[in-house]
């Protein structure tokens, strides 16, 4: 497949050939005429150098064009030739270059609508009765001339059919009325390379669009069409369809070179032949990496870009081509017109029709076909699509036939307008080579696509088909060997799919590139398009990168758990201890050493301390606002039962060491007989400040949802800070003035110093209370309620270990201490005794 079929008609090799009369062949009387724009030529002379409103001529020969045209003289002819269609009618044809050029389509087409037997454009009010020169026109290809002459054609609502423009404009009713294709539009081509892109998994490509009407509405179509998808265009570009700017080379390889910073592996390639040629060729000088290109029938079946030198080198070519039969009979009648026309009497005949047709009108349209031969296009010949030619001549012919009326037998003979055949072509469908079609809303067909693969083998091209479009996708891909090494389909990603609990973060600037980031703790994604993880509500929770949200399980410190069984025996050992102290003093009330600490009054503190530890167990097991309540005034009266027995002792301790004078007065009122009086007095302030705790605010539940990751905790807390502080603050007060009155008092070493357990007990009592407040202001778990029994079982310890163990070690171990000299304060007036004061 050499660059032959550009036939390089610069008319130097060609002169070898006999010069034949095809040129002559693309008119023909008859009693309907059809017009025809076909792209014959390319590469027009330079119009800007055109200073005169002369004739456009191209200078070289597009083959496809030269075969779609004789596609329609082969429909027309063999139509002539039926007695089933348009029987005893005969079809005109007149077909016109158009040069890839509105320009040189304008020409031609301002002709088709002179009045019938002028050269005139007639100007009326009403146009209803007007009949112009043609009764319909075929083509043109090319969107871009379509929409330009589609205007023009739809004022007079002459019916216009083309073969290749498939631009989604088109489809406006109300722009263009008369306007029809045989050509799916590019709507469907996009959906088709969407399917195909998602079925590979490719995300992240380029699109190239040639600088036309083609090129750009087909790439704005394909931009609008992913906008909801997970396709990220890399690269978006346009290369120039003209190639004889001076700019057009460096706008070449500026596409090349964004192409290579990108490393992008997919390029879309929506561009006619001649743009896409250039391209392929700049990319190949360039040394562009493989990649596997997409195209469409613009250009993948074009010879012209198969045959660039080394054009292996480019990758992987995949394209969507439109369904389409072979049309029986074409080949064959082309190779006997190509021998007809090389015959003197066929072209004299032939220039007689020419001149019959129009002998004043533009001249010959294609002054190149007079030198080509069989041999110069069989290779397009075999594989060009006729189709969509050939269906057109036929709808124009088959709404003729019902506008006429015509039967089996004949036609009458009526002047038909070209605005009444737009009702059967809208309404009827026609059935062609057993194939039924018919024009749908947009005034399209849509027969599909088949997707191509370029498989060379020995240094020859095959257009091997891999799959098909028809609303869905069917692909092969076991048909389709990959450029990569292992043949199979080349990676193209710009983000690998989420994963459930993963959003999507935009990366660079791209906005429809993104990392894949899970979400955080305590949120959640349940959609794998979502850029934005979902709170969880307050009661619930979940793990990083989740789906949902789970609800919490409820904390708090649990009867079974280790640490309270551990809590639990601590409390009972310490009871067990104090009510052993109780036991041995109930045996030796009325000894000295029980006596002078207060009798019975130990007895009613170590009640209060057994109640303070049995207080801990509110602590545990789930709470509720009442038990909230009961855990602080339960603690704060035990304690306060216990202070206030020492504050009885401390009070006659401090009375016969620092007031000695006013001792023997005072010390009535802290005899064991009157202390019972001191100490209920001490309990009903401390009831006082209690009902102030009730009335202010006691503590109540308050679920914790931020210090633990999977659960609520459930803790008490305090609604009045205040009455907190007077309901313990009361109990430290006590303890403090016990403390002033005892740390200082000193004794012989022949005495037993009393005060010595009472500063002690004080001193850890403070001791502990500081270190509780600080870990507990700081703790935000369950062994808040830990901390909270650990201190009021410390404190407990502390008292019994520091003021009642040292006197149960006399007790047991050294009763020979246990007298009354060794008890009695030398403070005391000589004669009395602590036991014997009242």
């Amino acid at each position: 497949m050499i660059p032959e079929l550009l036939l390089c008609m610069s008319f130097g090799c060609a002169a070898a050939l006999k010069p034949s009369c095809l040129s002559a062949q693309f008119r023909r009387p008859g009693d309907y005429i059809i017009g025809g724009l076909f792209p014959f030529g390319m590469d027009t002379i330079n119009l800007t150098a055109r200073s005169e409103p002369t004739l456009i001529v191209c200078e070289r020969l597009f083959v496809d064009g030269l075969i779609w045209a004789l596609g329609m003289k082969f429909a027309i002819d063999e139509i002539n030739n039926s007695t089933s269609l348009l029987p005893g009618v005969v079809l005109g044809y007149d077909i016109y270059d158009t040069c890839f050029e509105p320009l040189a389509a304008l020409q031609p087409s301002l002709l088709f609508v002179t009045q019938n037997g002028t050269t005139d454009i007639g100007i009326a009010c009403n146009y209803t009765d007007y009949q112009p020169r043609i009764t319909a026109v075929i083509g043109p290809h090319q969107s871009d001339l379509c929409l330009l002459t589609a205007k023009l054609f739809s004022f007079f609502l002459i019916p216009q059919v083309s073969y290749g423009a498939s631009s989604e404009k088109l489809s406006n009713k109300e722009l263009y009325p008369s306007f029809y294709r045989t050509v799916p539009s590019d709507k469907n081509l996009v959906e088709a390379v969407v399917l195909l892109l998602n079925e590979f998994g490719w995300n992240w490509i380029a699109t190239i669009g040639s600088d036309d009407e083609y090129g750009r509405g087909a790439q704005e179509l394909f931009l609008s069409t992913i906008g909801n998808s997970s396709i990220c265009i890399a690269y978006e570009g346009l290369i120039p369809s003209d190639l004889t700017d001076p700019k057009a080379e460096k706008q070449l390889e500026k596409t090349i070179q964004n192409i290579n910073k990108i490393n992008v592996n997919i390029i879309i390639l929506f561009a006619f032949q001649q743009p896409v040629q250039a391209l392929l060729e700049q990319s190949i000088k360039m040394g562009l990496s493989k990649k596997v290109w997409i195209g469409t029938e613009a250009w993948v079946l074009s010879d012209i870009a198969a045959s660039i030198p080394n054009i292996q080198s480019i990758g992987t070519v995949l394209g969507f081509i439109m369904k389409a039969r072979t049309v029986p009979g074409f080949q064959k009648y082309v190779a006997n017109l190509l021998s007809s026309v090389q015959q003197d009497e066929f072209c004299q005949k032939s220039r007689e029709f020419y001149r019959h047709v129009s002998s004043d009108m533009l001249g010959t349209q294609c002054k190149q076909c007079d030198h080509i031969s069989l041999h110069n296009i069989s290779s397009i010949l075999s594989h060009s699509q006729i189709q969509p030619v050939y269906i057109a001549v036929y709808s124009v012919a088959y709404a003729l036939h019902r506008a006429l009326g015509c039967t089996h037998q004949g036609c009458p003979k009526a002047s038909i307008r070209s605005w009444q055949l737009l009702h059967f072509m809208d309404t009827v469908p026609f059935t062609v080579n057993g194939q039924s079609f018919r024009f749908d809303e947009s005034h399209g067909t849509n027969a599909g696509y088949k997707l191509i693969f370029w498989h060379w083998e020995n240094g020859s091209l095959t257009h091997l088909p891999v799959g098909d479009y028809q609303e869905s996708l069917y692909l092969n891909k076991s048909l389709i060997q990959f450029h990569t090494t292992d043949q199979k389909e080349p990676t193209s990603e710009c983000f690998r799919e989420c994963e459930p609990g993963q959003i999507r973060q935009i990366k660079g600037f791209h906005l429809c590139c993104y990392d894949c980031t899970d979400c955080p703790e305590n949120t959640f994604c349940s959609s794998k398009d979502s850029s934005t993880c979902t709170p969880c509500l307050e009661h619930q929770w979940s793990p990083a990168r989740s789906t949902q949200c789970y609800d919490r399980s409820e904390r708090f410190l649990r009867w079974d758990e280790p640490l309270t069984v551990g809590l639990l025996v601590s409390m009972s050992i310490i009871i067990s201890l104090i009510c052993l102290t109780a036991v041995l003093f109930v045996k030796n009330l009325n000894t000295p050493l029980v006596q002078a600490s207060g009798g019975n009054l130990n007895l009613f503190a170590l009640f209060a301390l057994v109640l303070m530890c049995l207080s801990s167990c509110l602590f545990i097991g789930k709470p509720h606002n009442n038990l909230c309540m009961m855990q602080q005034i339960l603690y704060a009266l035990c304690l306060n039962a216990c202070f206030s027995t020492f504050l009885t002792k401390s009070l006659e301790i401090a009375l016969l060491t620092e007031f000695p004078r006013c001792a023997r007065a005072a010390l009535r009122w802290v005899t064991p007989s009157r202390a019972w009086l001191l100490v209920a007095l001490c309990l009903l302030t401390e009831c006082l400040f209690c009902f102030c705790y009730l009335h202010l605010g006691p503590d109540y539940v308050l679920p914790d949802y931020s210090s633990l990751p999977t659960e609520v905790l459930l803790t008490c807390s305090t609604a009045s800070w205040l009455a907190f502080a007077l309901m313990h603050g009361y109990n430290g007060c006590l303890a403090f003035v016990c403390f002033l009155c005892t740390f200082m008092v000193q004794t012989s070493g022949k005495k037993y110093n009393m005060a010595r357990g009472i500063t002690f007990a004080i001193l850890i009592y403070f001791i502990i209370w500081i270190f509780f407040v600080a870990v507990f202001a700081t703790l935000r778990t369950v062994l808040r309620s830990v901390i909270q029994i650990g201190t009021i079982l410390m404190v407990s310890l502390g008292i019994v270990g520091t003021y009642y163990i040292p006197k149960c070690y006399i007790l047991l171990l050294k009763p020979d201490l246990n007298r009354e000299d060794y008890f009695q304060n030398t403070s005391y007036p000589q004669g009395h005794s602590a036991k014997g004061t009242e």
